[in-house]
């Protein structure tokens, strides 16, 4: 028995695609067109203020690498509100039974880094790391990931997303190994866990498994003395109660007893309002489902021009386009070849010419997430 997954190789040679992409090819072959096209993905025709965060570009870019085709982008970790965010030109049917693949590379990334933003802003100045792997796919983790870190999230929690990406993921321990060793004996716990990990691995320790989360921290602060760097609190839902006076009265027993430079790290169902109502308490957050479970965003492929002249369906913006950033922050588009804002940067920039990457410098998940970060704060994303 084997894994629901459709691999890379299905991927690349076409065949994770719609079936009527299938049919079109046949017709089209069966007819002898294969026009030369220029196609836009878009999700937004017109500019309208609502940013999302692109993300996913250095998977098309893998998809279409070796084909006869030129590909200008947005940069991964740019906002974008209206006209397209990619621009393919070639003969349709080199890339034709890939626009399922396209867009699902990144619909479902530019969803995920919108929602890692969304938390980045809510807490500018906080730790805040990705937990939300354990809710999606395991074949999309490393998706997840760089998507939160393009974002500009701190870290992750996902091994193998971390093997995929270059970078290593952190954590420290579950309710699971507190409970394995009996209610009553966390310092067990809390100790076997320092004296086993890494000297590299922070020295967390849950306190939220069976009592009080005050006295479960004060006991974690006096079982590991100088090597405990935080404690975190992960309480459920259901018997949270008032989450941030939980914090506050943890930060009060920690000082109290002279163990001011212990952390305090929560996690649980958080999301950009439980940040705004937190950062101020708490020294760093895990999120989870408010980044994994993201919607996608909603892009379409759409032919713009044909041999030449511009052609799109009903309720699309006709010909090849451009789009610009102002230095106020606004978005604009306007038809390729025409002049744009006196102050506009062209958005859009080569991505492939005849299949050749141009530049992988353009995936590089730091420099996105420096774009990221300028982006939003030219554009006041996420502003209170």
């Amino acid at each position: 028995m084997d894994f629901d997954i459709v691999g890379p190789d299905a991927i690349r040679e076409g065949s994770a695609t719609d079936a009527y992409f299938d049919r079109t090819e046949t017709t089209l072959r069966h007819a002898g067109r294969n026009p030369r096209v220029v196609a836009e993905i878009t999700a937004d025709q017109f500019p309208d203020g609502d940013y999302e965060l692109l993300a996913g570009v250095k998977d098309v870019a893998a998809l279409l690498e070796g084909r006869d085709v030129d590909v200008d982008a947005i940069p991964s970790g740019r906002l974008f509100d209206g006209g397209p965010v990619m621009r393919i030109e070639g003969d349709y049917l080199e890339f034709a039974r890939l626009e399922t693949s396209i867009l699902g590379f990144l619909s479902h990334a530019s969803g995920v880094a919108t929602a890692a933003l969304d938390v980045r802003r809510a807490a500018p100045d906080s730790l805040v790391l990705s937990f939300g792997a354990r809710h999606v796919h395991p074949s999309v983790a490393a998706m997840i990931e760089r998507s939160a870190l393009v974002a500009g999230l701190d870290g992750f929690s996902h091994v193998a997303a971390g093997d995929v990406l270059g970078k290593e993921a952190g954590g420290t321990m579950p309710h699971a190994l507190v409970i394995c060793f009996g209610r009553g004996n966390q310092e067990e716990a809390w100790t076997a866990f320092d004296e086993a990990v890494g000297e590299d691995v922070p020295r967390v320790a849950l306190c939220d498994t069976y009592s009080d989360e005050t006295d479960e921290a004060l006991r974690a602060a006096e079982a590991l003395g100088d090597r405990l760097d935080s404690v975190r609190l992960d309480t459920t839902g259901s018997r949270r109660g008032d989450f941030r006076h939980i914090i506050k009265e943890v930060r009060w027993t920690l000082d109290a007893h002279g163990h001011e430079d212990v952390g305090v790290f929560v996690s649980g169902g958080l999301g950009p309002q439980e940040l705004r109502e937190l950062r101020d308490v708490a020294d760093g957050f895990g999120v989870g489902g408010y980044v994994s479970n993201a919607d996608p965003v909603d892009f379409a492929l759409d032919i713009v021009e044909v041999d030449g002249e511009p052609a799109a369906k009903r309720g699309k913006l006709t010909g090849a386009k451009e789009v610009y950033r102002t230095t106020d922050g606004g978005h604009h588009v306007g038809l390729r070849g025409r002049d744009g804002p006196d102050d506009g940067e062209v958005l859009l920039q080569p991505l492939l010419r005849d299949g050749e990457v141009v530049e992988d410098v353009a995936f590089d998940i730091d420099a996105a997430a420096e774009r990221a970060a300028r982006d939003a704060d030219l554009c006041a994303y996420g502003a209170e």
